[in-house]
Formats: C-alpha cells, structure tokens, sequence
C-alpha cells in the first residue's frame, strides 16, 4: 500500500501508532501520518514516492496557481478524527501527539516540487515575490490551523508544528517570511489549552526565534547540546531533544553514555522531553530502542 493511503486509512493509523507504544512503552504515542497529508485533502495532486519523498505535479508558481489551495473542510480528512478517537480509547491514559508540517516547510515542497538539498526556488520566490509568498504562506498557514483544530477536536494531548526544512534560511529571513506565519498556527491554538511543540532541523542559529513564535516546547536537533540551547530559547519554554538518530548505529556503551549526557543537560532547562533529534534511521537494531527507552526511565529525573 502507497504510504499516502496508509495515512488515509484509519485502522492502518490506529495499528501503526500503537505499535511502538505496545512494543517500547513509551510515553506518549505520535499519530501515524505525514506532513503532507493536508495538502492532499485539500486538493494538491502529491505523492511520496519511495527513496525521493514528497513529490508535487504540478508546483505552486504563480498566483494563479494558489486557487489549487483550496480550504481545509474537516470531512476531507475524516479518516483522521476516527483514527485519533479510536486511538484515545485504545491508549487510555497515554498522551497522543499530534502533528502538521509548518508552512514554510510544506511551500518547500510545493514551490520546488520535491525535496531538494538548498530548495533554491522556494528561497527565490520568497526573496523576489514577497506579496505572492505572504499569500502562498497565509494559505498554508489556514490550512495547517485547520488539520490540528481537527486532531485536537478529536482529542489529542498535545500537538508538534515541524517545520523541518526552516534551517535553510538566515535569523533575519525567518523572522521577516516565516516567524509570522508560524505564530499565527500558534496563537489559533491557544485557547485549546493543548501543548504546542515546535520543532525545524539545523535550527541552532533560530532556536531563539522559535521559541517566539509561541509554542510551549522547543524541539532540538543533535546539533546544538540542550545547555547551550537553554539560553537561546524564551524563559518557560521547555525542551525536546536531542539525540542524534546515528548514536544508535553504535555499540550499546555509546549510546548508553550519549543518552545520560542528553539526559544530564536536560536538567539544565526548564522543562526536558528526552527524544532524538530526528528521526529514527530505518537500519537501527529495535532491540536498541527497547534497551533505550528503559535506560531513559530508569535515569532519576
């Protein structure tokens, strides 16, 4: 089955976020989905294609094509409410974490039209058509609002923005073309009452900027260690992070060693959700996981 219609169906959700609860004992599920789950439901002809990820027939190039972005109508993603409600009575109480892609991140996807190591023509809309990329941003921002409003309606505990591709932008170019926009998703939620996590990979130099776009918790990736992270970030904001997923390529001693010392500068901030700094790297050993996730529990907090 195509990943997309994985995540379009709600017995194959349910059954996959339950899995690493049921196998690990982790403490909190992450719905099974995918950041452009929404872009699909409102119209947008994607597909994530094996070994390239997310690709997009026809890009988003013009305003003319902006009309393709059609409003997020909560029965077009239906499959998700039944999905999270299930999942809520299945999990009992364990926290279920929801999940969008930033708007930034999804125009990445939409303007170059699949992944791309600098996505140059994002960048080069956003530098030489600023009102066409405010419109473009604006969109994906309602859009985004609208499929976490669905997941909290439906009951999840918290929900993560990841706008995974916002590393690739300069301090001054975030807060001027994407800050507003992710602070406009944060503020919608607010009055939910939910945690709200924020998470970009290769952010050292945003955390700061992060942390003012409103969410509760800043994610980390491997890059920046949590203590040094702790000044840059808003006071009473907590951290997630930060593993780097290669650790658990190593011998046990390693990563055994390298999860105290996240664990350890954890303390320093905060609030500290243990959890790697991406994700999991398909050829980790699940055992290592199991073996991991005890290590974490029995550390005293």
């Amino acid at each position: 089955m195509a990943m997309l219609d994985a995540c379009a169906n709600p017995d194959l959700i349910t059954e996959i976020t339950l899995q690493p609860v049921r196998r690990y004992g982790v403490d909190a599920a992450i719905l099974f989905s995918d950041i452009v789950v929404p872009l699909r439901a409102v119209g947008i002809d994607v597909d994530i294609r094996p070994g390239v990820g997310p690709v997009i027939d026809q890009p988003i190039r013009d305003e003319s094509d902006l009309v393709r972005l059609r409003d997020l109508e909560p029965p077009s993603v239906s499959f998700i409410t039944e999905a999270v409600r299930a999942l809520v009575g299945e999990l009992g109480g364990t926290p279920l974490i929801g999940f969008a892609g930033g708007p930034f991140t999804l125009a990445c996807y939409l303007v170059d039209g699949g992944p791309s190591k600098s996505f140059d023509r994002t960048k080069s809309l956003m530098y030489g058509n600023p009102a066409l990329w405010r419109l473009l941003l604006d969109r994906l921002a309602d859009i985004t609002i609208s499929f976490l409003q669905v997941q909290i309606a439906a009951g999840v505990s918290a929900v993560q923005l990841f706008d995974s591709w916002a590393g690739i932008v300069s301090p001054e170019d975030y807060r001027r073309s994407v800050l507003p926009f992710s602070s406009r998703i944060f503020t919608a939620l607010e009055a939910s009452g939910v945690p709200r996590i924020h998470f970009g990979v290769g952010t050292g130099e945003l955390l700061g900027l992060l942390s003012e776009a409103g969410a509760d918790v800043v994610g980390v990736d491997w890059r920046v260690p949590l203590d040094e992270a702790v000044p840059r970030v808003a006071p009473g904001r907590a951290l997630q992070g930060n593993l780097d997923p290669a650790v658990l390529l190593a011998p046990w001693p390693v990563i055994e060693q390298r999860a105290r010392e996240v664990l350890a500068r954890g303390r320093t901030a905060e609030g500290h959700v243990f959890n790697l700094g991406h994700g999991v790297l398909p050829e980790t050993d699940p055992d290592v996981l199991a073996r991991l996730t005890d290590l974490v529990h029995a550390v005293p907090v």
